[in-house]
Parts: C-alpha cells; structure tokens; sequence
C-alpha cells in the first residue's frame, strides 16, 4: 500500500512555533525594555513576560519536543517545522542584541531538531534590520546548524519587504537557495483595533496581504526567481482580493506598476502558501487561485486560532482526491524545501 493510498497518509506541519525551555531576562542583559522573557507559573505552564507585566501563559508543547512529540502521535502528524514565536523577531532592538537573541534561539531549534532528527525539521530567525548581520546568521543557520530555511516577518520596522535594503538578504537567499516562511506580525493594535482581537483576526491577514503585495509590486519576486516563499494562515486576505489587486494593476498603473510592470497573476504558482483557513469552501477557492502544487499544510501549532487537529480539514475535504490530499500533507512540502531536507529520512519511519 502506498502513502496516498493509506488512510493515515504521512502529515507534514509547516506551521508550528517553538522557543526555549528558558528566555533570559534580555530587557537587564541589554539595559532597555521591550524583550519577552518566561517565568514558571502553576501547572507546569509559563508566563510569557513583558517589561515586568504578562503576555501570554504557554503549555509545556511550547518548548518541551517529547511533549509535542505525544501530540503529534495523536494527530497523526509526521513532521513538524520548528520556528520561532513571531514576537521573538526583535526587529525593533538593537542590530547586535537581536544577532545575539536569534543565535540563542537557533541554536536551541538546531538542537532540538538534532535530537529528533525524523521528526523535526527547522527554520531559523535573522536581525533583518540589520541586513549584514541577518546575511550573517543566514549562512550559519544553514551552513553550520542545518537548519532548512528561515523565518521572517510580513516587515521590519518601517521596511516592506521590497525595500532596497533588504536586497543583499534576498541575494543570499538566493545564491544558498534558502527557503522562506513569511509570518505576520507586529500588527496594529491601537484605535479600531483594540477591541475583540482584531489585531489577530484582521491584522494578521492584511499583514500577510501586504507582504505578498510587496514582493510583487516592488519586483522582489521578479529580481529573484529562484527564492522560494510560503505565506502563512493561507496567504492572507491576498487569494481572494487578487481580482482587485490585478484590477487596480491596469486600471492605475501609474500608482500600483511603478517599480514592476508584469501583470500579478504572472505570479501565481511562484509562491506557496499554508492551508490554515479553518473552513472548507475556503480551502478549495485558495487550491483554485495558488494551485494544488502550492498548498503546505500548516497549523499554527501550538496555538488557538491554529488548526487543533492538523491536517483533518484537507482529510474531510470530500472535493479532493487522495493524490490531491497527499500534496497537501506532506508531498508540497517537501517540494518546497528541495535538497534542503532529506526526504527519504522521514519516509522510511
């Protein structure tokens, strides 16, 4: 029997968060405010800190890899992809301070990833504000820690991601042939969207939105063929405003085509996406606009607006053959990260 002909066919997460078992108290190291730490709190559980006041309280599956593991067995998930809790990016801080704090936090995803060789696989974290230094780490993470590819923000400060500073990073990206897992974060949270999470319902889809945009509008994508990005929670709001957005490409040329004259759908199929959607109908019309080739599945594992049961949402799609599920589970994936990961090292277990 095949793996697409079995009916528990191979998962492989793309969408799964991580950070270390113990954040150090950065904001005293550094002697400025602003950086996350943890503290333990009942339960077993931590509190996520900032500047002295609580962020978030996170379960041992946020950092303990025999826990995950566990649940991973109950799901049925294969593989998970190892990346850092989006607000650990650090964008804001000092270019060194944050060198230092994505060093800490890729080598413990290295390690762990070294522990369990065929159940992890990881992305790494860079100082994009500080291109140099993010070149930096980007050739350690991949050159000396093994990790797959990275992860980065939907922007960096004041930066989209067509920034002609960000160029020397997308050269490297290129030249070492390093995938790309474009997360959203940093959304705004004042005024309208203070209230009933917006900034997590709304926020984080515009967010995305306006990284793919970017990347297109501003040539990114056209400069550098050869880079491959994944957009997460299922490439935002973007697969069902394409039609505005290809709209308002020939209607307004003089404003959207300044830095890029091709048409966005040339674009489509260069780029993947998660299938973090939550609802069915939703699920086929993102397979119809990126392409059955292009889904990853994707959780956002350990967390609440993530899928709880990764993967069922593509197994219960009745409009989806088994060959088409398959690519979504785990064929993609493995599409997506080339010769970067060892694919016949999670096949055979």
């Amino acid at each position: 029997m095949t793996e697409t002909e079995s009916k528990k066919p191979m998962r492989v997460d793309i969408h799964t968060h991580i950070l270390p078992s113990r954040l150090p108290d950065l904001s005293s190291k550094y002697g400025y405010g602003g950086w996350i730490s943890t503290e333990d709190i009942e339960g077993g559980k931590k509190r996520m800190m900032l500047d002295g006041k609580p962020f978030r309280d996170i379960c041992c599956n946020c950092w303990d890899a025999e826990e995950r593991i566990k649940e991973c067995e109950k799901d049925d998930v294969s593989v998970q992809v190892l990346s850092t809790i989006p607000v650990l990016f650090n964008y804001w801080a000092k270019p060194d301070h944050c060198l230092d704090l994505s060093k800490y936090l890729n080598d413990d995803i290295a390690m762990t990833c070294q522990q369990y060789p065929t159940k992890f696989i990881g992305l790494g974290t860079i100082p994009m504000q500080a291109p140099d230094l993010a070149v930096q780490e980007l050739k350690r993470c991949v050159n000396e820690l093994g990790l797959a590819g990275i992860q980065i923000g939907s922007h960096i400060n004041d930066w989209n991601l067509d920034a002609p500073e960000l160029e020397p990073i997308w050269d490297a990206c290129e030249e070492l042939d390093v995938p790309i897992f474009v997360h959203p974060w940093d959304m705004e949270q004042g005024g309208r969207m203070e209230k009933y999470w917006f900034p997590w319902l709304i926020g984080m889809p515009c967010e995305t939105t306006i990284a793919i945009c970017s990347l297109i509008f501003g040539g990114v994508l056209e400069r550098h063929p050869k880079i491959k990005f994944c957009f997460a929670h299922a490439g935002g709001a973007f697969p069902y405003t394409l039609g505005r957005i290809e709209h308002g490409f020939q209607v307004r040329p003089d404003i959207v085509a300044t830095n890029n004259k091709i048409n966005p759908l040339s674009y489509i199929g260069r780029f993947w996406c998660d299938s973090l959607i939550h609802d069915e109908d939703a699920l086929q019309f993102l397979i119809k606009k990126i392409g059955i080739d292009k889904i990853i599945l994707g959780s956002d594992y350990p967390f609440p607006l993530g899928e709880h049961h990764p993967g069922d949402l593509v197994m219960a799609a009745k409009s989806l053959s088994d060959e088409e599920k398959a690519k979504i589970l785990y064929e993609n994936a493995f599409a997506f990260f080339g010769d970067k990961v060892d694919r016949s090292l999670f096949l055979k277990n």
